[in-house]
């Protein structure tokens, strides 16, 4: 039996494109919540995540990281299946959000293209192969202007692929923002720049350079879509789903 799947944000555009692929994929479209007052296209609102939960067998959410920890514990209390896709947690939101993968099955992702969790694989072994004496690791990403995080999620999430390789962890040798007098570059640290520009989905690139050889990754993203149906792929899979903390590693069968 095909699961019921909530979304939260239902009116946004990434929203919209939910509902179309939820549909896509034969699933119950169980409806959502939005700020807006008016139901977009006569689909069912409900007033808050509690409310959504409880109609719902899993709950996509793609809204904002203000919002982290109090889903998380609505989700917890409701036994839901989650899939969380907001970027730009801390660490307290990202802690809120293991707890409640205590009690739920939870499917939480820097991003859900098939392509980048690919590149993030590719990451992560290309940073256990190039010695961070030797090759030092920058990555540059590029997102419409009206994004409100920076570095990307999936910035950070290729930061952190690469330091899991090295042995090491992101927060320790993680690099933003340069500016000024900065002295040189120090070892085995990993670097970020963030572009912000029109309306450019999402392109990110992982840099290694040494001093005889440049390797680059790169993945674009030219449709949001990308996105959502890698989301509701993710919500099909955890239906019925042990509790745990999952990524879409374990979606791919990748993990």
């Amino acid at each position: 039996m095909a699961p019921r799947i909530g979304i939260a944000g239902i009116s946004g555009r990434m929203g919209q494109l939910l509902v179309e692929e939820v549909r896509a994929a034969g699933a119950e479209l169980a409806g959502g919540t939005s700020r807006s007052k008016a139901s977009p296209s006569g689909l069912t609102l409900f007033p808050d995540i509690p409310a959504l939960a409880a109609a719902s067998d899993v709950v996509i959410d793609f809204t904002h990281a203000a919002t982290a920890q109090p889903t998380a514990a609505a989700m917890a209390k409701s036994g839901k299946g989650w899939i969380l896709g907001t970027s730009g947690l801390s660490d307290a939101d990202e802690a809120a959000v293991a707890d409640a993968a205590r009690g739920i099955p939870v499917v939480y992702a820097s991003n859900f293209s098939a392509g980048v969790n690919l590149v993030l694989a590719l990451a992560e072994r290309m940073g256990a192969a190039l010695p961070a004496e030797a090759y030092d690791a920058e990555i540059m990403e590029m997102h419409h202007r009206q994004k409100v995080d920076a570095p990307s999620g999936t910035a950070i999430g290729m930061g952190r692929a690469v330091a899991k390789g090295r042995g090491v962890a992101l927060s320790d040798v993680m690099e933003s923002g340069r500016h000024g007098h900065t002295g040189a570059r120090k070892t085995g640290a990993i670097g970020f720049a963030a572009l912000r520009g029109g309306q450019v989905v999402g392109e990110h690139t992982l840099i290694f350079a040494a001093a005889t050889e440049h390797i680059a990754l790169t993945h674009r993203a030219f449709d949001r879509r990308a996105f959502a149906t890698g989301a509701v792929r993710a919500a099909l899979w955890v239906a019925g789903r042990r509790p745990g903390l999952y990524s879409m590693m374990d979606v791919l069968g990748m993990a």
